[in-house]
């Protein structure tokens, strides 16, 4: 297996800029895109747990757009394979001042691309 091919970590670091793009922006329409359409999908985040992509979708639909600004650092993609990836970053936020946010994310691609299966959100003190 072939760990972190120059070209599929290209997309998927591709991908992962949509992603954060599409966040800070409150692009609903993109966020759900990203997310793999299925009752498997799961987020975690910091303060609610969503099993399936149904939940995704109500809990994105319902979130407030003020205050996603967010600024990333240690950001880590690593791929496995063709197929399979990891996402990890640690963001802040200045309406979150003193605290670290730190987000994970499983990449799968599919026929129609790269889509998030898991991810994980949560906030810890700096």
């Amino acid at each position: 297996m072939v760990i972190d091919d120059a070209q599929v970590k290209a997309e998927v670091e591709a991908a992962f800029r949509t992603y954060e793009a599409a966040l800070t922006g409150n692009d609903v329409p993109v966020l759900e895109a990203l997310f793999h359409d299925d009752p498997r999908t799961i987020r975690y985040g910091a303060g609610e747990n969503l099993y399936g992509m149904d939940a995704i979708r109500a809990f994105r639909r319902a979130r407030a757009a003020a205050g996603l600004e967010r600024t990333l650092s240690q950001t880590v993609i690593t791929t496995y394979g063709r197929d399979f990836a990891t996402a990890m970053t640690l963001f802040s936020r200045k309406n979150a001042p003193g605290r670290i946010g730190r987000q994970s994310q499983t990449w799968v691609r599919f026929p129609d691309g790269w889509r998030v299966v898991a991810a994980h959100v949560s906030l810890i003190d700096g």
